[in-house]
């Protein structure tokens, strides 16, 4: 398993007329997240897309317990609790405020794409070289993920991912 913290304090344009976190302003945490976890293991999504390939949301969950507010600083954690697979990559989250109250949860399955056509394609080879280490051979039987080579290359890529 992977888990990767960032903190991200809660900016006065973030909330909304209550002084919550805007739900919208989630998935771009999770966003800032992802990417800061990539940087960490030294991926870089600029070099990802440069090479062709893409990484869009395929699914996206929030789960809201507690609000966040203004000037709250927030830990964002991101798990990967099984190993990519294919073409799709779990990845959770979880919020906390400073006090260690779970705030939110949530989830974005990413599909890596060939960005010329939108179709689903293989993990790149370095970013699997990168992530595997962190899994022992018990976790690569996903409940979730499909099994390597599930996705047939010949498949349509899903409409969101269209050009």
């Amino acid at each position: 398993m992977y888990t990767s913290d960032i903190q991200i304090r809660v900016r006065y344009a973030e909330t909304d007329q209550m002084g919550y976190v805007y739900h919208g302003n989630y998935a771009a945490y999770f966003e800032v997240a992802r990417t800061e976890a990539f940087r960490k293991l030294g991926i870089n999504y600029k070099d990802m897309e440069a090479d062709g390939v893409g990484m869009p949301v395929g699914e996206l969950r929030t789960k809201f317990r507690r609000p966040a507010r203004y000037d709250d600083l927030l830990t964002v954690r991101l798990l990967l609790r099984q190993p990519p697979e294919g073409a799709r990559v779990l990845f959770e989250y979880e919020i906390y405020n400073e006090a260690g109250q779970l705030l939110t949860e949530g989830h974005t399955l990413m599909v890596f794409v060939k960005t010329t056509t939108g179709r689903p394609v293989a993990m790149p080879a370095n970013i699997q070289e990168r992530l595997l280490p962190y899994f022992s051979e018990d976790e690569f039987d996903s409940p979730v993920l499909p099994t390597p080579g599930a996705i047939p290359p010949d498949a349509p890529a899903p409409a969101a991912f269209r050009k």
